[in-house]
């Protein structure tokens, strides 16, 4: 039996750090946890931006907080590892520090520069028929999105040619704060994928001369590439310092949540499907090709195992529309909070009591929420369908309508659009017979069990589901170390498996109300455009 060591892991998500304290022996064993929330700041000309100093606060309070909870020292921290939100961009100085906000992968106010670099002259899907070839050849895939973070790049340099100049690396969140623990700079591979740059043909991995001279990137900013599972360097006596760790801890690569979410729930052989329910959501498949869908807006992203993909399927907003529906449906009286207000600070408290009590009332909601219907857009959306212009609505609302039902269609139409994605993926690969699910929206019976009636398969949850991406951390720690043999092997880590099975009285419902749902995008694109189309 291997001797227990204690690691420390970090969830950074897009409203907050989730902080997470290991045992890790035979079981992964969590002793302890703290989250922190921090701003995301949206702007008018359509930027989302984040302060990459809220992040290291948030990490510094968490880190000392998870020792005192479990009454640990410093030195009783054997390494620590990253889970992050992907395709930010951070520029960085030559001292690892921003030259401006970091922009969120929700950003998408680049749209002057998607156009000039993608939507011109003889086009496939909207974009550059050359371009689109050379992108497919070189990564199988394509920056076919304003909220790419190539166009964001191209943003800074046009708009903010001072701060362009003091840029020296180009990094992304958990990169940056890696940096920030080891005083050096690089990305992982599966962050470097996700800059769209990175080639991944046999025999020539790397950054992509081709790519960055057809997309104006320099590749001067392109950091060193490393494996998630490789040490990035060992905690300085400067970082050690302010985040209350011992300075020499090794500090492993990490990954992004994309990457490390279904790494966390053992949805890591091949053919497994898991659903994300967090701020944004996705649906992903473990696959051993890279396959893209430019229709769809579906790719097979990097990750952290050798010859194995993600097809990669995302929504901008999934459990932030259950932050909209606790802010406004359930709280918000023409902005006087109640008497609750004390437990709608964060995200990460949704998942109390309201959240709970908002469970109980969509529960007694019969399927189908009696005929509305919500769309999951409240930012744009990605796939199956690209638009940062399309919003939620909620449809046929009746005389009859109460909150309650539409407390439930907001779940519905997250469900929805999850199958939407799933059908998507099917298009190409084989997804599985059975869901795992993961994320806050987890955590409830019966959100996941309103995902398995609308998707008509069995949903599976393991314990804490919305510590998945931390867990997903600790494993890559676990296999850095030499305590597993691979990362498909963690399942014995793991916990066991929780699974609801679709009820069949529900499926009539649903199927009509789907083929609704599939509708409404269609139907109201011109009007989106028309009312979101930023006025100069």
């Amino acid at each position: 039996m291997q001797q227990s060591i204690h690691v420390i892991t970090y969830d950074v998500g897009t409203t907050g750090v989730k902080t997470c304290l290991f045992e890790l022996a035979e079981k992964l064993t969590l002793k302890s946890s703290a989250y922190a929330g921090y701003g995301l700041y949206l702007l008018d000309n359509g930027g989302a931006e984040q302060d990459p100093d809220e992040w290291w606060s948030a990490i510094c309070e968490t880190t000392k907080e998870v020792l005192q909870k479990s009454g640990m020292n410093a030195g009783d921290v054997s390494a620590v590892s990253f889970c992050s939100q992907m395709q930010c961009l951070v520029l960085a100085d030559k001292n690892g520090r921003p030259v401006r906000p970091a922009m969120s992968y929700m950003d998408n106010r680049a749209g002057k520069q998607f156009a000039a670099g993608m939507a011109h002259g003889l086009r496939i899907s909207g974009m550059n028929l050359k371009k689109l070839l050379v992108s497919l050849m070189v990564t199988k895939a394509v920056a076919g999105s304003v909220k790419d973070p190539v166009w964001k790049y191209k943003w800074v340099r046009e708009n903010e040619p001072e701060n362009f100049k003091r840029a020296d690396k180009w990094l992304d969140a958990k990169d940056y704060l890696a940096a920030r623990f080891t005083g050096k700079m690089a990305m992982t591979e599966g962050s470097a994928y996700a800059t769209l740059l990175y080639d991944t043909r046999p025999g020539r991995r790397g950054w992509s001369r081709t790519l960055c001279r057809m997309l104006g990137v320099d590749m001067a900013h392109l950091p060193a590439v490393i494996q998630s599972t490789e040490q990035a360097g060992v905690i300085t006596e400067q970082a050690a310092g302010e985040l209350g760790l011992a300075a020499g801890t090794p500090v492993y690569g990490g990954g992004g949540d994309a990457e490390l979410i279904g790494v966390g729930i053992g949805a890591s052989a091949l053919g497994d499907t898991h659903i994300y329910l967090g701020t944004s959501g996705w649906v992903s498949t473990v696959t051993d090709k890279q396959l893209v869908d430019t229709s769809a807006m579906i790719a097979a992203i990097v990750g952290p195992q050798q010859n194995r993909y993600h097809y990669f399927a995302e929504m901008e907003t999934a459990g932030k529309c259950l932050e909209w529906v606790k802010d406004h449906l359930a709280l918000d009286e023409i902005g006087i909070y109640l008497e609750k207000k004390h437990i709608t600070e964060s995200l990460e408290r949704v998942y109390l009591s309201l959240y709970d009590y908002l469970c109980a009332v969509i529960e007694k909601v019969p399927a189908g929420s009696g005929g509305v219907i919500f769309t999951p857009w409240l930012h744009g959306n990605r796939c199956p369908f690209e638009d940062p212009l399309s919003r939620g609505m909620f449809f046929n609302i009746g005389i009859e309508t109460g909150k309650s039902e539409m407390l439930r269609a907001v779940i519905e139409g997250i469900a929805y659009h999850c199958r939407s994605m799933l059908e998507a993926q099917e298009k190409k690969v084989r997804t599985s017979d059975t869901i795992m699910m993961a994320g806050g929206g987890a955590l409830s019976p019966v959100i996941c069990q309103i995902f398995a009636d609308v998707l008509g398969r069995p949903v599976s949850t393991l314990p804490n589901p919305q510590n998945a991406g931390a867990v997903g951390a600790a494993v890559l720690i676990a296999v850095g170390m030499g305590r597993i043999p691979s990362i498909e092997s963690a399942k014995s880590l793991l916990g066991d498996y929780t699974t609801y099975l679709p009820a069949a009285g529900n499926k009539g419902v649903h199927d009509r109300n789907y083929r609704v749902f599939q509708s409404l995008y269609k139907n109201n694109k011109k009007s989106f455009s028309l009312l979101n189309t930023p006025t100069v």
